[in-house]
């Protein structure tokens, strides 16, 4: 108490810092200790007054934990500390073998790695930090808006805290330790890229908490020694950490697939050394404006992906004249992983460990423990007016609506949205329509035209490309509603059997590109609450034991259309792979042939439809579907790499796609997967030739 160090303190100096720093004052309240509860045990009076004690100073002891972190060894120290590790000997030992060199300069490359890494975690800069920070967050946004982190308040201390943020922008870094440290919680330490270890604005960051790591770990078994210890360190001695899943900022605005090199290693500091018990905590960080939009436009458009930096930042904060609102940060639910690897590996505590800790299972368990992350933070999602207005717009032929339709669109979304929560840690906009679509005008990305018969809201081309950023944000909670509104576009009326049979059909692909939260087992639940909402609103009638849609004339099935068109460039994507395979035929394609194909073919149907959405022909969604379809075995590689295809193929095009998809973009995306399939052909035949 009365330090920002567990070092011991005078009363003047206690003193000192109460009149100096007393505005600075934390009082925090915790959950009371029952004393009965000890003297029911009826062990004497001294032991229980022992018990109460040492009750209280361990209580104590977690709380400060949580609040001003762990003891800090010198940083000199703990960096040399490293090298004395069994594992890091050994790699010292072999680098001078590999490298021809002397252990004492395989030593000290070692210990210049560790210096490298380090972070030098300095109280004094963050206090500094949040004077800044409390400017800065003030002067660009509308405040912040934080939600559930009592939870994180109350499963800190005794624990080894991970955050999990998602990952949109530099300031993401800044922000989240900001937070904490403003709710009582140690700010943790921060896994950067090395390309911010940069003059100043590096060794800020690294007394801030920020420890720096390489892009790659190939080639330098030595550095991944130091790099793992020094992570081991930190997880066992209790410091919270935090990393990004993602890797890097997601430029399209969707969760990206997890890189789970930073998890492994977590997986096997914990499987060294399970007296800690590690957890999770996703963050989920949303902007109603990210400071590097128009960065991420020029990358969206095809502009190629510049380094990152730093100073990304200040070029944009020199150039503030725009509003960018408010930011949303909502903390999950918690994952616990002593409790994910008794799920996973029921008998993971007596199994006898492979060299380094690299049991079998850890590459598929930890696999899986990226996408229950991902999940959890798309659970999080906190929904805010650009994300309904942009997935409205871009939902209509002409990027433009009236006025009045828009109101009705964005009311029933929020009416769908409260009758069917996607999550209890997702958050939505209060107020209503008209509030949304004033909200975002105020924000200068949404025009406004005026005729005899009222105003028409549109996106110019320049911010409809970015818009799509802010849709993808809540893709994951739309995407189910809008998959049962499309099966009605086609169809007049279906029975709850075949809903659910085509949406089982469809929803793996689904849940695989967007972390969608619903396992199969929960699948059929989650859809008669949706049906019933949907009936609920209006948009389908219950008849004759079937759902029916309203007239193709009424309001009501504009509303149905627009909700099914949120999902409908996914579903498009999906579309394009199955025809190319099955006009190519099978043994014919290997999976990157396949993904450049499909790559050319969606950029050709961009153009011939006009849709202004560079992300559609995104390569890596492309990939991510067809290693799906190999997880799911729905396709295999032949002895040449070649792909072969379970009949099941053909039913998922002609099946469930007739149910999604408007035939005439079926017949033009098979008229173009056939003619690159003979492009393909000619090229082949003249390279024979030649």
């Amino acid at each position: 108490l009365f330090a920002d160090s567990w070092a011991v303190t005078g009363r003047l100096r206690r003193l000192v810092s109460i009149l100096i720093l007393g505005r600075k004052t934390r009082v925090q309240f915790s959950a009371p200790i029952h004393m009965r509860e000890l003297v029911d045990q009826n062990k004497g009076h001294e032991l229980t007054l022992r018990m109460s004690q040492r009750l209280l100073r361990t209580h104590f002891r977690n709380l400060k934990s949580a609040v001003i972190g762990p003891d800090v060894s010198h940083r000199r120290t703990l960096v040399k500390g490293l090298l004395d590790e069994p594992l890091v000997k050994q790699a010292i030992i072999e680098e001078a073998e590999r490298e021809n060199i002397t252990q004492e300069k395989a030593r000290e490359r070692a210990l210049s790695y560790g210096n490298e890494i380090a972070s030098d975690y300095t109280y004094s800069v963050i206090r500094f930090m949040e004077v800044v920070l409390s400017w800065f967050w003030n002067k660009i946004y509308d405040g912040i808006k934080v939600s559930h982190i009592e939870g994180v308040q109350e499963i800190a201390p005794g624990h080894e805290v991970i955050y999990v943020p998602c990952h949109r922008s530099h300031i993401d870094y800044l922000l989240l330790s900001y937070l904490l440290f403003r709710n009582g919680l140690t700010p943790p330490h921060i896994a950067a890229g090395i390309n911010l270890n940069m003059p100043v604005v590096g060794s800020l960051l690294r007394r801030g908490g920020a420890f720096f790591m390489r892009r790659t770990f190939k080639g330098s078994p030595l550095y991944t020694a130091v790099f793992t210890e020094y992570l081991h360190t930190l997880f066992t001695k209790g410091f919270p950490v935090e990393y990004f899943v993602e890797g890097g900022r997601s430029r399209t605005g969707r969760m990206l697939q997890p890189k789970t090199g930073m998890l492994a290693i977590t997986l096997r500091s914990f499987l060294r050394n399970s007296r800690m018990p590690i957890v999770f905590i996703p963050v989920y960080i949303g902007y109603e404006r990210v400071l590097e939009g128009r960065t991420y436009l020029g990358e969206l458009r095809g502009a190629t992906k510049k380094k990152e930096s730093i100073f990304d930042i200040f070029k944009v904060i020199g150039a503030l004249k725009q509003r960018f609102g408010q930011v949303s940060v909502n903390f999950g639910e918690p994952i616990r992983l002593a409790e994910f690897l008794d799920s996973e590996q029921p008998d993971w505590r007596e199994q006898e460990l492979a060299p380094q800790f690299r049991p079998d299972w850890l590459s598929e368990t930890t696999h899986r423990l990226g996408e229950r992350v991902a999940q959890h933070l798309n659970e999080a999602a906190a929904v805010n007016p650009m994300n309904l207005v942009a997935i409205t717009l871009l939902s209509t032929q002409k990027l433009a609506l009236d006025d009045q339709a828009m109101e009705r669109v964005l009311d029933l979304y929020l009416t769908l949205l409260r009758a069917v929560p996607y999550s209890p840690h997702t958050t939505l906009p209060e107020g209503n329509g008209r509030s949304l679509i004033e909200h975002v005008k105020g924000m200068d990305l949404l025009a406004e035209q005026k005729d005899a018969l009222g105003k028409i809201l549109y996106l110019n081309e320049q911010n409809a490309v970015l818009m799509t950023y802010y849709r993808n944000n809540v893709l994951h909670i739309f995407a189910l509603p809008s998959l049962l509104a499309s099966f009605f576009q086609s169809s007049s009326r279906m029975s709850r059997e075949q809903i659910l049979r085509y949406t089982h059909a469809l929803y793996p692909y689904l849940q695989s590109e967007l972390f969608i939260r619903w396992p199969l087992s929960e699948l059929d639940e989650v859809v008669d609450q949706w049906l019933a909402a949907f009936v609920e609103q209006g948009l389908l009638r219950f008849r004759n034991d079937a759902y029916v849609r309203p007239e193709p004339s009424s309001r009501e099935f504009v509303l149905l259309t627009l909700l099914s068109r949120a999902i409908a460039q996914t579903l498009q994507r999906f579309y394009m792979a199955i025809a190319l395979l099955l006009n190519s035929g099978p043994n014919t394609l290997n999976p990157e042939e396949l993904e450049d194909l499909c790559t050319v073919m969606a950029q050709r149907l961009s153009i011939l439809h006009g849709l202004n959405a560079p992300e559609f022909f995104d390569k890596s969604l492309f990939r991510h579907f067809i290693q799906t379809l190999l997880d799911m075995r729905v396709l295999r590689k032949d002895s040449a790499g070649k792909l072969s295809y379970h009949p099941m193929l053909g039913e998922l095009a002609e099946g469930a796609a007739k149910r999604v998809l408007p035939a005439e973009i079926r017949l033009s995306i098979r008229q173009v997967a056939l003619h690159s399939n003979e492009e393909e052909q000619n090229v082949g035949d003249e390279s024979g030739a030649a």
